[in-house]
């Protein structure tokens, strides 16, 4: 052995060295990861063919080894960590040489590829990355972030420390509508910044608050890392519970653990909402709690502009918190007493199939007792019991096709049982409600008899459902009876829309908002998936960063604003018509459905192009695509250059030799523990990029293979990464930071000013240790 150290383990040090000399170097990092593995493979190749690299391999042929075997320990769990005794035997670490080694590394690489970047599964799920990367710049070169800052210091500037919460705040929306942190650091540092200095802000508190605020894009979905990780992390989940099964005795992973091995990049997105809400908390409360106890390092700024009337304390309790939470609550209380309900009277024309045992019992003895301590004695008496249950009434029932008397019959039966008033139309005046409460609430002195109007159009509107439409009612019929009322709503709506303009906040923060809404509410309520969501996103951004530039140049933004209702038709067209015109039968309430529904796609269509034409013209755009083009080669880059680096780890028996090292340890905890620090450690030097497609396939069959919760261990590892990326010396966030910050502010003040920051990261990671129903509880609520 060369050093007195293995083979393999030199093996993995000269990686080591090859990827961050290749770093370090300067040269492209997508291309340097490549590159490292090339000349790494090359140089273990070297030393193996001169013998100096030797592996000491437990030697499977030995007594010692077959009598472990013989007491029933899996060979899989036998490694020299846990068993350093045993006999071994001297072999290289390219076993058949290392021509085949690289001929089976060329084979592979290639395959993976094809299956991750070409033609793979995955690439779906990848697309989201160029539509978020779109959306991000998009939303960053249109100067939204430059509104947000200066209308959030408006609200919480007369708070002690309020330009540090309103640079919080914004950092939240940013992460939540770009999900970029260089971009999202690199803007409030050059808008935010100087406005803290200039108001006597301690300088650390101002750097730190920044740097940890832009980071909140790491894990507040729609978060670029949450989609790479997801892509990886559903593969390895499945992959390690299939492995864990097999070691069990068990058939598959649906019957070891009870429930399908699956988890999606839309599941972590709804995991991550709370750790990344929780954060962002915390980061307020600290600034809030800094400057109560600094006044002169945090102070109260007043500053001046706004719109909108003044309005007195009892008007704003009433109008934006008692309506609102009076709308909301009345809705939820009238569909908890059956008032308000779905009245879909569809019927499925297979009988329902019968219910299962919560368990599959029919399995082997070695997979009954592994079940048995997995879930415990009583879950698995739970499930026997629930099967001779139902094998006494003759077994679980199998779906069958519906006779069209019973179809019929089951048809009658969910008429008579469906709600007076529907969701969608609830849905329709809630929303209307609480645009006419909002413009009451902006401007109380003034006519509201235009207000009056819409919440009369509103009662109607109900009273048209509940007396007039029935669950049998077509979609055209339901259109022209709630035709008058909806447009007495929207009248008074209109006026209440325009009122709202005129306060900054509003005007501000309601068209991100929409977009987030649309965007984040399309994936965590499970309606579809990351990638469509993230088109539209995209295209929201672009046509919301040419208002914005309709508006500075004094232009009429009227296409955008009637593409976005072109937009909003076509959904609602989509949702209550059959717009199947390819069929046998079709009725002229589906051609006529089709063809407005086709109009406004048209429209919404031309709006998007308009949107870009303004974009081109103003000599946004080209930047725009050209920066998305940069960002998302450089992800596919990396992606393709670790793939390499990661298959010469696998050819020497490295990424093996590791996970045996991590699973000589026999307490999960210890195991995750080891993954994070080292995780924690490496974020220092490498970005999220690397770590994720480097390091993550390497410990992720271990982490994975468990008995964790995948959603809980894929947001540790984002908030770890987080956590890495303001750590002192070398976080990425403080090197973004620094670039743009002011001459007067050193590195030490950004060093200091981000330390607190990372305790708080710490102390995140620590509730999210001890309290995993944080990440894990939005998951059950919402179905997927």
């Amino acid at each position: 052995m060369l050093f007195g150290l293995d083979g393999v383990e030199i093996g993995l040090i000269i990686v080591f060295f090859c990827l961050f000399g290749g770093i370090l170097s300067g040269f492209p990092v997508a291309f340097a990861i490549g590159g490292a593995g090339i000349i790494s493979f090359a140089i273990i190749a070297a030393l193996d063919s001169a013998g100096l690299l030797i592996h000491q391999a437990i030697d499977s042929s030995s007594q010692a080894y077959r009598d472990l075997v013989n007491s029933g320990i899996k060979p899989d769990v036998i490694s020299v960590f846990r068993y350093p005794d045993l006999p071994r035997i001297a072999e290289p670490v390219f076993v058949s040489g290392w021509e085949t080694a690289l001929d089976r590394n060329v084979s592979f690489i290639v395959n993976r590829i094809n299956e991750r970047v070409l033609a793979g599964q995955s690439i779906e799920t990848l697309l989201a990355v160029l539509m978020f990367v779109l959306m991000g710049i998009t939303l960053e070169r249109s100067k939204i972030a430059n509104d947000l800052l200066t209308t959030m210091a408006r609200v919480f500037g007369p708070l002690p420390g309020g330009l540090a919460v309103s640079i919080v705040v914004v950092g939240a929306f940013l992460a939540a509508s770009t999900g970029i942190v260089g971009a999202t650091v690199v803007t409030m540092g050059l808008l935010a910044l100087p406005t803290m200095l200039r108001n006597n802000y301690s300088p650390e508190l101002a750097t730190g608050v920044i740097a940890a605020s832009g980071t909140l894009g790491q894990i507040i979905p729609p978060s670029i890392v949450i989609v790479l990780l997801g892509t990886l992390a559903g593969d390895l989940y499945s992959t390690a519970q299939e492995t864990r099964a097999q070691d069990a005795g068990c058939s598959d992973a649906l019957t070891y653990l009870g429930e399908p091995a699956v988890v999606s990049v839309g599941t972590l997105f709804q995991a991550a909402l709370l750790p990344g809400i929780l954060l962002a908390l915390l980061y307020a409360l600290y600034a809030f709690g800094y400057a109560l106890l600094n006044p002169d390092k945090a102070p109260a700024v007043p500053m001046s502009g706004g719109g909108g009337e003044p309005i007195t304390r009892a008007e704003g309790l009433t109008w934006f918190l008692a309506a609102p939470l009076g709308l909301i609550g009345g809705a939820i209380l009238l569909g908890s007493v059956g008032l308000i309900g779905s009245q879909n009277v569809n019927v499925s024309s297979f009988s329902d199939a019968g219910a299962t045992a919560s368990l599959r019992t029919n399995v082997s003895a070695d997979c009954q007792a592994s079940m048995i301590e997995l879930h415990g004695q009583t879950a698995w008496d739970q499930a026997v019991a629930e099967q001779e249950t139902l094998d006494e009434a003759g077994g679980a029932q199998q779906a069958q096709r519906l006779t069209p008397e019973e179809i019929e019959a089951a048809r009658i039966a969910k008429i008579a049982a469906a709600p007076p008033i529907g969701t969608g139309i609830t849905v329709i005046v809630v929303l209307l409600g609480l645009t006419l409460v909002l413009g009451r609430g902006i401007s109380p002195s003034r006519d509201t008899k235009p207000l009056i109007l819409g919440a009369i159009g509103l009662i109607l509107l109900l009273m048209a459902d509940a007396m007039l439409i029935l669950p049998t009612t077509s979609p055209g019929a339901t259109v022209l009876i709630i035709l008058l009322p909806l447009l007495l709503a929207l009248f008074g709506c209109r006026i209440a829309a325009a009122r709202c303009a005129e306060n900054d906040l509003i005007r501000v923060v309601f068209p991100p908002l929409v977009l987030i809404v649309a965007v984040l509410g399309s994936i965590l309520g499970g309606i579809t998936n990351p990638t469509p969501a993230a088109a539209l996103g995209a295209g929201g951004a672009i046509m919301l960063a040419a208002y914005r530039k309709l508006k500075d140049e004094g232009r009429s933004g009227q296409v955008i604003i009637w593409s976005t209702f072109a937009i909003i038709i076509c959904v609602l067209i989509g949702v209550n018509f059959d717009l199947r015109i390819n069929q046998g039968g079709v009725t002229l309430e589906s051609w006529i459905a089709f063809f407005f529904a086709y109009a406004a796609y048209l429209y919404a269509l031309f709006g998007l192009l308009f949107g870009c034409w303004v974009l081109f013209r103003g000599g946004v755009l080209t930047p725009v695509v050209r920066e998305t083009a940069k960002v998302t080669s450089m992800v596919f880059t990396i992606l393709i250059g670790s793939q390499l680096l990661n298959l010469v780890v696998i050819s020497f028996g490295g990424e093996h030799y590791i996970q045996q090292f991590l699973k000589s340890f026999d307490n999960e905890f210890t195991v995750f523990l080891i993954v994070m620090l080292v995780l924690f450690v490496l974020g220092f030097v490498l970005d999220f990029l690397e770590i994720i497609y480097i390091v993550i396939p390497i410990v992720g069959p271990v982490i994975y293979g468990g008995s964790f919760d995948p959603k809980w261990v894929t947001i540790m590892v984002a908030v770890n990464l987080q956590t890495s990326f303001l750590t002192p010396p070398f976080g990425f966030a403080l090197f973004y930071l620094r670039g743009v910050a002011p001459k007067e502010v050193t590195t030490g003040h950004i060093y200091r000013g981000i330390i607190p920051f990372v305790i708080i990261q710490v102390v995140g990671i620590a509730i999210l240790w001890f309290f995993p129903s944080i990440v894990t509880i939005v998951p059950d609520l919402i179905p997927n």
